[in-house]
Protein backbone atom coordinates (compact mmCIF):
# COMPACT_ATOMS: atom_id res chain seq x y z
CA UNK A 1 0.00 0.00 0.00
CA UNK A 2 1.16 3.40 -1.14
CA UNK A 3 1.63 6.14 1.51
CA UNK A 4 -1.48 8.47 0.98
CA UNK A 5 0.13 10.74 3.10
CA UNK A 6 2.42 11.52 0.56
CA UNK A 7 0.18 11.00 -2.26
CA UNK A 8 -2.34 13.58 -0.51
CA UNK A 9 1.00 16.21 -0.42
CA UNK A 10 1.31 15.91 -4.08
CA UNK A 11 -2.25 16.57 -5.42
CA UNK A 12 -2.41 19.18 -2.76
CA UNK A 13 0.69 21.06 -4.40
CA UNK A 14 -0.22 20.03 -8.03
CA UNK A 15 -3.72 21.81 -7.08
CA UNK A 16 -3.02 24.90 -5.92
CA UNK A 17 0.41 25.06 -8.60
CA UNK A 18 -2.94 24.73 -11.06
CA UNK A 19 -5.03 27.36 -9.70
CA UNK A 20 -1.83 30.24 -9.41
CA UNK A 21 -1.11 29.07 -13.43
CA UNK A 22 1.06 26.67 -13.01
CA UNK A 23 2.34 24.40 -16.02
CA UNK A 24 -0.41 21.56 -16.90
CA UNK A 25 2.59 19.48 -18.74
CA UNK A 26 4.25 19.12 -15.24
CA UNK A 27 1.04 18.13 -12.90
CA UNK A 28 0.00 15.73 -15.52
CA UNK A 29 1.27 12.97 -17.09
CA UNK A 30 1.97 12.61 -20.69
CA UNK A 31 -0.65 9.88 -21.08
CA UNK A 32 -3.28 11.25 -18.74
CA UNK A 33 -6.79 10.62 -18.99
CA UNK A 34 -9.02 13.07 -17.44
CA UNK A 35 -13.21 12.65 -17.49
CA UNK A 36 -14.47 16.74 -17.31
CA UNK A 37 -17.47 17.56 -16.89
CA UNK A 38 -19.17 19.29 -20.42
CA UNK A 39 -18.22 20.99 -22.12
CA UNK A 40 -14.88 19.07 -22.02
CA UNK A 41 -15.54 15.28 -21.84
CA UNK A 42 -13.01 12.76 -22.27
CA UNK A 43 -9.98 14.22 -22.24
CA UNK A 44 -6.49 12.71 -23.04
CA UNK A 45 -2.64 14.31 -22.13
CA UNK A 46 -1.88 17.82 -20.86
CA UNK A 47 -2.85 19.08 -24.00
CA UNK A 48 -6.07 18.54 -24.36
CA UNK A 49 -6.73 19.02 -20.59
CA UNK A 50 -4.95 22.62 -19.92
CA UNK A 51 -7.86 23.69 -21.85
CA UNK A 52 -10.00 23.89 -18.36
CA UNK A 53 -7.50 25.59 -16.81
CA UNK A 54 -6.67 28.07 -19.15
CA UNK A 55 -10.21 29.00 -19.63
CA UNK A 56 -10.65 29.19 -15.19
CA UNK A 57 -7.41 30.98 -15.53
CA UNK A 58 -8.16 33.54 -17.51
CA UNK A 59 -11.86 34.16 -15.87
CA UNK A 60 -10.36 34.49 -12.59
CA UNK A 61 -6.22 35.51 -13.05
CA UNK A 62 -6.02 36.55 -8.92
CA UNK A 63 -7.44 33.20 -8.34
CA UNK A 64 -6.58 30.67 -5.43
CA UNK A 65 -7.59 26.89 -4.71
CA UNK A 66 -9.39 26.58 -1.51
CA UNK A 67 -10.23 23.01 -0.32
CA UNK A 68 -13.04 22.04 2.06
CA UNK A 69 -13.46 18.62 1.81
CA UNK A 70 -9.31 16.72 1.17
CA UNK A 71 -9.11 13.00 1.41
CA UNK A 72 -7.52 9.64 0.22
CA UNK A 73 -8.01 6.14 -0.31
CA UNK A 74 -7.69 3.22 -1.53
CA UNK A 75 -10.57 2.69 -4.24
CA UNK A 76 -12.74 -0.42 -3.29
CA UNK A 77 -13.89 -2.92 -5.83
CA UNK A 78 -17.58 -2.75 -8.01
CA UNK A 79 -18.66 -5.93 -9.65
CA UNK A 80 -20.44 -3.67 -11.83
CA UNK A 81 -17.10 -1.98 -13.13
CA UNK A 82 -14.84 -4.08 -15.34
CA UNK A 83 -12.07 -1.68 -16.76
CA UNK A 84 -8.45 -1.23 -15.02
CA UNK A 85 -9.40 -0.06 -11.29
CA UNK A 86 -6.82 3.03 -10.36
CA UNK A 87 -5.97 2.74 -6.72
CA UNK A 88 -5.36 4.63 -4.17
CA UNK A 89 -7.60 7.97 -5.15
CA UNK A 90 -7.46 11.25 -3.56
CA UNK A 91 -10.53 13.37 -3.77
CA UNK A 92 -11.25 16.98 -3.49
CA UNK A 93 -14.39 19.51 -2.98
CA UNK A 94 -13.38 22.63 -2.99
CA UNK A 95 -13.50 26.31 -4.53
CA UNK A 96 -11.16 28.99 -6.89
CA UNK A 97 -12.02 31.68 -5.67
CA UNK A 98 -11.25 35.15 -7.49
CA UNK A 99 -12.00 38.08 -9.07
CA UNK A 100 -14.21 37.20 -11.79
CA UNK A 101 -12.46 39.46 -14.72
CA UNK A 102 -13.16 37.99 -17.99
CA UNK A 103 -15.82 35.71 -19.85
CA UNK A 104 -15.77 32.24 -18.71
CA UNK A 105 -17.98 29.33 -20.58
CA UNK A 106 -20.35 32.51 -21.86
CA UNK A 107 -21.04 33.60 -18.18
CA UNK A 108 -20.13 37.18 -17.76
CA UNK A 109 -17.33 38.70 -15.56
CA UNK A 110 -19.05 40.60 -12.13
CA UNK A 111 -15.73 41.69 -11.78
CA UNK A 112 -16.17 41.20 -7.95
CA UNK A 113 -15.43 37.80 -5.86
CA UNK A 114 -16.51 34.59 -6.81
CA UNK A 115 -16.26 31.26 -5.73
CA UNK A 116 -16.10 28.57 -8.47
CA UNK A 117 -16.92 25.10 -7.17
CA UNK A 118 -14.71 22.09 -8.18
CA UNK A 119 -15.06 18.22 -7.45
CA UNK A 120 -12.42 16.07 -8.39
CA UNK A 121 -10.60 12.42 -7.83
CA UNK A 122 -7.10 11.83 -8.99
CA UNK A 123 -4.77 9.02 -9.16
CA UNK A 124 -1.22 9.49 -9.36
CA UNK A 125 1.97 7.74 -11.22
CA UNK A 126 5.06 6.48 -9.64
CA UNK A 127 6.72 9.66 -10.34
CA UNK A 128 4.47 11.48 -8.66
CA UNK A 129 2.42 13.33 -11.74
CA UNK A 130 -1.49 12.86 -12.03
CA UNK A 131 -2.18 9.81 -14.43
CA UNK A 132 -6.19 9.89 -13.94
CA UNK A 133 -8.44 12.25 -13.30
CA UNK A 134 -12.81 12.91 -12.97
CA UNK A 135 -13.37 16.73 -12.39
CA UNK A 136 -16.35 18.21 -11.93
CA UNK A 137 -16.70 21.97 -11.96
CA UNK A 138 -19.86 23.60 -11.36
CA UNK A 139 -21.01 25.80 -14.43
CA UNK A 140 -23.99 26.50 -13.28
CA UNK A 141 -23.57 28.06 -9.58
CA UNK A 142 -21.03 30.45 -11.12
CA UNK A 143 -23.89 31.15 -13.72
CA UNK A 144 -26.15 31.79 -10.75
CA UNK A 145 -23.45 34.49 -8.86
CA UNK A 146 -23.42 36.31 -12.09
CA UNK A 147 -26.84 36.67 -12.53
CA UNK A 148 -27.65 34.68 -15.79
CA UNK A 149 -29.16 31.03 -14.53
CA UNK A 150 -30.55 29.31 -17.18
CA UNK A 151 -33.31 26.99 -15.55
CA UNK A 152 -35.61 28.01 -13.64
CA UNK A 153 -35.24 28.65 -9.60
CA UNK A 154 -34.13 25.80 -7.73
CA UNK A 155 -36.24 23.88 -5.33
CA UNK A 156 -33.56 24.10 -2.72
CA UNK A 157 -31.94 26.80 -1.58
CA UNK A 158 -29.11 27.87 -3.92
CA UNK A 159 -25.92 29.50 -2.52
CA UNK A 160 -21.82 28.46 -1.10
CA UNK A 161 -21.14 24.97 0.00
CA UNK A 162 -20.09 25.38 3.22
CA UNK A 163 -17.35 22.56 4.33
CA UNK A 164 -18.29 20.27 6.76
CA UNK A 165 -19.17 20.74 10.13
CA UNK A 166 -15.49 19.90 11.96
CA UNK A 167 -13.83 20.86 9.18
CA UNK A 168 -12.45 18.25 6.49
CA UNK A 169 -9.17 18.45 4.65
CA UNK A 170 -7.66 15.31 6.26
CA UNK A 171 -4.18 16.28 4.89
CA UNK A 172 -1.80 15.21 7.39
CA UNK A 173 -4.17 12.40 8.62
CA UNK A 174 -5.18 9.46 7.17
CA UNK A 175 -7.69 6.66 9.02
CA UNK A 176 -8.19 4.09 6.20
CA UNK A 177 -9.78 1.36 9.26
CA UNK A 178 -12.20 4.08 9.57
CA UNK A 179 -12.65 5.60 6.38
CA UNK A 180 -13.67 1.58 5.46
CA UNK A 181 -16.18 1.37 7.74
CA UNK A 182 -17.82 4.65 6.41
CA UNK A 183 -17.53 3.65 3.19
CA UNK A 184 -19.30 0.40 3.82
CA UNK A 185 -22.23 2.16 5.54
CA UNK A 186 -22.39 4.08 2.22
CA UNK A 187 -22.89 0.69 0.27
CA UNK A 188 -25.09 -0.25 3.38
CA UNK A 189 -27.28 3.02 2.26
CA UNK A 190 -27.34 2.42 -1.34
CA UNK A 191 -28.25 -1.43 -1.71
CA UNK A 192 -30.88 -0.41 0.96
CA UNK A 193 -32.33 2.06 -1.29
CA UNK A 194 -33.43 -1.27 -3.51
CA UNK A 195 -35.84 -2.17 -1.45
CA UNK A 196 -37.98 1.40 -3.11
CA UNK A 197 -41.30 -0.16 -4.69
CA UNK A 198 -40.94 2.44 -7.26
CA UNK A 199 -44.68 3.55 -5.99
CA UNK A 200 -44.46 4.86 -2.40
CA UNK A 201 -41.56 7.08 -1.11
CA UNK A 202 -41.77 5.83 2.31
CA UNK A 203 -40.92 2.10 1.20
CA UNK A 204 -37.24 3.81 0.49
CA UNK A 205 -35.34 3.28 3.39
CA UNK A 206 -33.86 6.25 5.12
CA UNK A 207 -32.65 5.20 8.82
CA UNK A 208 -28.59 5.51 7.83
CA UNK A 209 -29.48 9.44 7.53
CA UNK A 210 -29.10 11.88 10.63
CA UNK A 211 -31.79 13.82 11.57
CA UNK A 212 -31.73 17.00 10.14
CA UNK A 213 -28.96 15.92 7.56
CA UNK A 214 -27.73 18.52 5.20
CA UNK A 215 -27.54 17.91 1.75
CA UNK A 216 -26.17 19.88 -0.53
CA UNK A 217 -26.53 19.30 -4.41
CA UNK A 218 -25.02 20.81 -7.60
CA UNK A 219 -26.29 23.86 -8.66
CA UNK A 220 -30.11 23.25 -10.27
CA UNK A 221 -30.94 21.85 -7.67
CA UNK A 222 -29.96 23.68 -4.61
CA UNK A 223 -29.49 22.66 -0.50
CA UNK A 224 -31.86 20.91 1.32
CA UNK A 225 -32.02 20.19 5.01
CA UNK A 226 -33.73 16.85 6.62
CA UNK A 227 -35.87 13.96 4.99
CA UNK A 228 -38.81 16.16 4.40
CA UNK A 229 -36.20 18.60 2.28
CA UNK A 230 -34.51 16.18 0.39
CA UNK A 231 -37.61 14.07 -0.78
CA UNK A 232 -39.13 17.19 -1.83
CA UNK A 233 -36.34 19.21 -3.51
CA UNK A 234 -34.57 16.14 -5.14
CA UNK A 235 -35.37 12.89 -4.04
CA UNK A 236 -39.19 13.04 -5.65
CA UNK A 237 -38.38 15.21 -8.55
CA UNK A 238 -35.21 12.93 -9.76
CA UNK A 239 -37.21 9.40 -9.41
CA UNK A 240 -39.90 11.25 -11.17
CA UNK A 241 -38.22 12.68 -14.42
CA UNK A 242 -36.01 9.13 -14.33
CA UNK A 243 -37.79 5.88 -12.89
CA UNK A 244 -35.48 3.49 -14.16
CA UNK A 245 -32.81 4.84 -13.12
CA UNK A 246 -29.38 2.32 -12.87
CA UNK A 247 -26.38 2.62 -11.13
CA UNK A 248 -23.69 1.67 -14.05
CA UNK A 249 -20.85 1.18 -11.37
CA UNK A 250 -18.66 3.17 -8.82
CA UNK A 251 -15.48 4.69 -10.79
CA UNK A 252 -13.73 5.41 -6.95
CA UNK A 253 -15.30 4.06 -3.74
CA UNK A 254 -12.96 5.44 -1.10
CA UNK A 255 -13.01 6.25 2.57
CA UNK A 256 -11.19 8.37 4.95
CA UNK A 257 -12.20 8.52 8.62
CA UNK A 258 -15.55 9.75 9.27
CA UNK A 259 -15.62 10.57 5.31
CA UNK A 260 -16.27 8.17 2.14
CA UNK A 261 -16.74 9.21 -1.40
CA UNK A 262 -18.67 7.14 -4.25
CA UNK A 263 -18.14 8.37 -8.47
CA UNK A 264 -19.88 6.81 -11.03
CA UNK A 265 -21.61 7.09 -13.63
CA UNK A 266 -25.56 6.50 -13.56
CA UNK A 267 -28.18 5.70 -16.96
CA UNK A 268 -32.01 6.15 -17.30
CA UNK A 269 -34.82 7.29 -19.35
CA UNK A 270 -35.80 10.71 -19.30
CA UNK A 271 -39.64 10.14 -18.92
CA UNK A 272 -40.55 13.11 -16.53
CA UNK A 273 -40.01 16.70 -16.54
CA UNK A 274 -36.16 17.50 -14.86
CA UNK A 275 -35.44 21.04 -13.58
CA UNK A 276 -37.71 22.73 -16.03
CA UNK A 277 -37.17 20.79 -18.90
CA UNK A 278 -39.55 18.43 -20.49
CA UNK A 279 -39.73 14.64 -20.91
CA UNK A 280 -37.67 13.90 -23.94
CA UNK A 281 -37.83 9.77 -23.12
CA UNK A 282 -34.24 9.69 -24.37
CA UNK A 283 -31.71 7.48 -22.94
CA UNK A 284 -29.07 9.50 -20.56
CA UNK A 285 -26.10 8.73 -18.42
CA UNK A 286 -25.29 11.06 -15.46
CA UNK A 287 -22.22 11.60 -13.73
CA UNK A 288 -22.41 12.26 -10.46
CA UNK A 289 -20.39 12.07 -7.12
CA UNK A 290 -21.03 11.63 -3.35
CA UNK A 291 -19.07 12.94 -0.69
CA UNK A 292 -20.71 11.95 2.55
CA UNK A 293 -19.79 12.96 6.39
CA UNK A 294 -20.85 10.85 9.30
CA UNK A 295 -21.80 11.98 12.63
CA UNK A 296 -20.55 10.47 16.26
CA UNK A 297 -23.54 7.83 15.35
CA UNK A 298 -22.72 6.73 12.69
CA UNK A 299 -25.00 8.37 10.65
CA UNK A 300 -25.09 10.50 7.15
CA UNK A 301 -25.31 14.09 8.49
CA UNK A 302 -23.93 15.97 5.52
CA UNK A 303 -23.77 15.10 1.74
CA UNK A 304 -22.56 16.77 -1.01
CA UNK A 305 -23.57 16.19 -4.33
CA UNK A 306 -21.36 17.43 -7.62
CA UNK A 307 -23.46 16.68 -10.67
CA UNK A 308 -22.65 17.60 -14.60
CA UNK A 309 -26.40 19.08 -14.96
CA UNK A 310 -24.98 20.84 -18.14
CA UNK A 311 -23.79 17.69 -20.21
CA UNK A 312 -27.48 15.78 -18.26
CA UNK A 313 -29.44 18.67 -20.36
CA UNK A 314 -27.12 18.17 -23.29
CA UNK A 315 -28.00 14.59 -24.15
CA UNK A 316 -31.78 15.81 -23.76
CA UNK A 317 -31.40 18.32 -26.03
CA UNK A 318 -31.10 21.63 -23.91
CA UNK A 319 -28.04 23.36 -24.66
CA UNK A 320 -27.73 25.58 -21.19
CA UNK A 321 -24.47 27.20 -22.75
CA UNK A 322 -25.93 28.32 -25.38
CA UNK A 323 -28.89 29.67 -22.82
CA UNK A 324 -26.60 31.43 -20.74
CA UNK A 325 -25.11 32.92 -23.21
CA UNK A 326 -28.86 34.67 -24.94
CA UNK A 327 -29.10 35.91 -21.05
CA UNK A 328 -25.73 37.11 -21.46
CA UNK A 329 -26.63 39.33 -24.48
CA UNK A 330 -25.54 37.01 -27.24
CA UNK A 331 -28.03 35.20 -28.67
CA UNK A 332 -27.69 33.05 -31.50
CA UNK A 333 -28.80 34.60 -34.74
CA UNK A 334 -28.81 31.59 -36.90
CA UNK A 335 -30.27 28.27 -37.29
Amino acid sequence: MQDLGIEKRRVWDHLTDLAAGGDVAAAFAPDALAQIAHPYGRCAGPAEIAPLYTDIRAALPDANWRAEIFIAGENHSDPRVQVTRYSPLVASLGHWQGTFAAPLWGIPPTFGAVHLRVCEVHHLNAAGQIAQSWILPDILDLAHQAGVFPLPPMLGAPGLWPGPSGGGVRLDITDAERGRDSLNRVLDMHHALHAFDGVRIESMPMHHWAPGFMYYAAAGIGTSRGLDGFRAHHQIPFLRAFPDRRGAGHFVRIGDGDFALTGGRVTASHLGEYLGMAPTGRQVAIDVMDFYRFDANGLIAENWLPFDIVGLANQMGVDLLARIAHLAGAPRRAL
